[in-house]
């Protein structure tokens, strides 16, 4: 049987219909129709289905989206600016031509930028062991550390 379930997802509150035991990467594409989070393992070990939850990385292929009203969700959809600007990380992953199938990308997408809300200045081992537990199956790792480098870069002004 559905639930009414209020969520608020990249800014936006919505009511959707869904038991509240679904995982949340189900309600995201499914109900929402956002695609950023993508379903790879299934068991929230590679990470391509990984959103901010509160500004805190989750794997929503295991998190009930019953459990998260009142949370504030980001995909990787809501990493733009308010104007619509590309996030700096979306910018300097496109200029590294770092995704190459891209199917993990939303995901690491979502948790560099929870490294980089919390360490605006980190350094390559720092960068290294926040991603890990992500995987990039077409090993695309040395693109996405100068990616997430360049962009920690730009956001404190030294572009």
């Amino acid at each position: 049987m559905a639930d009414t379930i209020e969520i608020t997802v990249n800014g936006e509150r919505h009511s959707v219909e869904a038991d509240a035991a679904t995982p949340l990467l189900y309600v995201l594409s499914d109900n929402l129709g956002l695609k950023g989070a993508r379903f790879g393992c299934g068991l929230a070990q590679c990470g391509a289905c990984s959103v901010l939850v509160d500004g805190r990385e989750i794997r929503s292929c295991v998190t009930p989206v019953g459990t998260l009203t009142g949370a504030k969700i980001t995909t990787a959809e809501g990493l733009s600016a308010a104007n619509g600007n590309p996030h700096p990380l979306q910018e300097e992953l496109i200029a590294a031509q770092a995704p190459q199938c891209g199917y993990c990308y939303g995901g690491m997408m979502v948790k560099a930028a929870e490294l980089l809300a919390t360490n605006p200045n980190p350094s390559r081992d720092e960068i290294v062991a926040h991603m890990d537990g992500h995987i990039c199956r077409c090993g695309t790792y040395p693109r996405l550390l100068t990616a997430i480098e360049k962009a920690a870069a730009r956001m404190r002004g030294n572009a």
